[in-house]
Parts: C-alpha cells; sequence; structure tokens
C-alpha cells in the first residue's frame, strides 16, 4: 500500500470587519406549491393574510373565483372571520364558528356550506357528513347572485368549531 501524501491546507479567506459588509439580497418569495388538482399548498393562518395567499396562488380561470367568492362573502358579512386551514380558505362568525370554505380540484373550485342542508334551496351535492353540503364552480358558471344568498343564509346559522 502507498501512503497518500497529505494535501496543503488552503489559505481560508479573511473575514471583513461588519461595517464593511456588503448589505445581501432580500430573500425572494416562496413559490407556492400547488398540490393534487392544483390546490395552493399555504400554512395554515388565522386573517386576510394567508387567504388572500392562497387565492393569488389558485391557479388560470380559479383565481378569478377565488377573487369573487372572497369578495361575496366580506360584503354579505360583516366583520367575518377568516382562516386557512388544510390548504382551504375558511369563513366565519366570531363565537359562533366556520360557515364556508372553498377548495381548488383540478376541473372545478368547491365550496363547502357546513350546514349546507339547512340552506333553500339547498346545494346539490352531498356529503359523508349529514349536514355538509357542497357546489362545484367549473369555469364560467359562477351564479354570484345565488351564492350570496346562500352565504348569508349560512353566516346566520351556527357554524362548525374546529
Amino acid at each position: 500500500m502507498t501512503r497518500l501524501a497529505k494535501e496543503p491546507r488552503r489559505a481560508t479567506k479573511a473575514k471583513t470587519p461588519a461595517r464593511t459588509r456588503k448589505a445581501r439580497p432580500a430573500a425572494k418569495a416562496k413559490k407556492v406549491v400547488l398540490l393534487s388538482g392544483g390546490n395552493p399548498q399555504i400554512s395554515k393562518g388565522d386573517g386576510d393574510a394567508p387567504v388572500q395567499a392562497y387565492i393569488r396562488a389558485m391557479p388560470g380561470w380559479k383565481r378569478a373565483v377565488g377573487e369573487r367568492l372572497d369578495a361575496i362573502v366580506e360584503a354579505n358579512v360583516p366583520d367575518v372571520r377568516k382562516a386557512v386551514k388544510w390548504n382551504t380558505p375558511f369563513y366565519g362568525v366570531e363565537g359562533r364558528g366556520f360557515f364556508f370554505a372553498f377548495h381548488v380540484y383540478a376541473r372545478y373550485v368547491q365550496m363547502t356550506f357546513f350546514k349546507g342542508t339547512s340552506l333553500d334551496p339547498m346545494p346539490a351535492k352531498g356529503s359523508k357528513h349529514p349536514e355538509v353540503r357542497y357546489h362545484d364552480i367549473h369555469e364560467g358558471a359562477l351564479d354570484e347572485t345565488q351564492v350570496a344568498r346562500w352565504v348569508r343564509q349560512a353566516a346566520a346559522l351556527p357554524g362548525w368549531i374546529p
């Protein structure tokens, strides 16, 4: 066996004093990951900021639907409480729980009404949860008048409390 010669030590760079260091550029905003079906992966959080981050990350035509749904809720429910949980925006009333949420899928945006069986007319799509009802919005098919009616009704009911 032959002995390998030791590599010479490399010269280390002298550290620059703090007062002469150049400022580093600000970190780039993290790109939002889109999960299955294009649903944005947004960290859970309370308030408007995480909901707006979710909406900004919605792909294609779905972003406009998210913007309209958010505006409809704000226009019809004073002091609405917002949060993102499980990569989904939730809307509620303080002390009464959440009444509405929406979620992005590959071909539609799904609205969830936690007390949907109490709405008139009742949203057509059922759930494994007895009171929950869904309504799917496909491209170009947002009925804002009906959504506003459902939102007003749902906000007046006791909501879901996680």
